[in-house]
């Protein structure tokens, strides 16, 4: 019998991919939002594609609000974009290897 691949949807595509093809974003018991590389932090999530045009129209349309059904400030969303381009570069790093 096959392995059951979980899936997931992006908050701004809304297509639904692989969950280790996503980055989760967690917002935590205390109200700070961060990337959760594991996948496995406390807190309510959301996904988003590693596409960097996805990631920009989801801070500019809000989407990570409306995922995380809590307000972010527009410093913490930036943050994610910042956090979110060294993510891939350790990406990229990892696969040319």
């Amino acid at each position: 019998m096959a392995k059951k691949i979980p899936m997931r949807m992006c908050i701004t595509c809304r297509e639904r991919l692989p969950k280790k093809e996503l980055i989760r974003i967690v917002a935590t018991e205390d109200g700070e939002v961060t990337v959760d590389p594991t996948g496995k932090m406390p807190g309510r999530g959301a996904y988003v594609c590693k596409n960097p045009e996805c990631l920009e129209k989801a801070v500019k349309q809000h989407r990570f609000e409306y995922g995380l059904k809590d307000k972010i400030n527009r410093g913490a969303a930036e943050k994610l974009l910042d956090t979110e381009e060294k993510v891939d570069a350790e990406d990229e790093k990892g696969k040319d290897e």
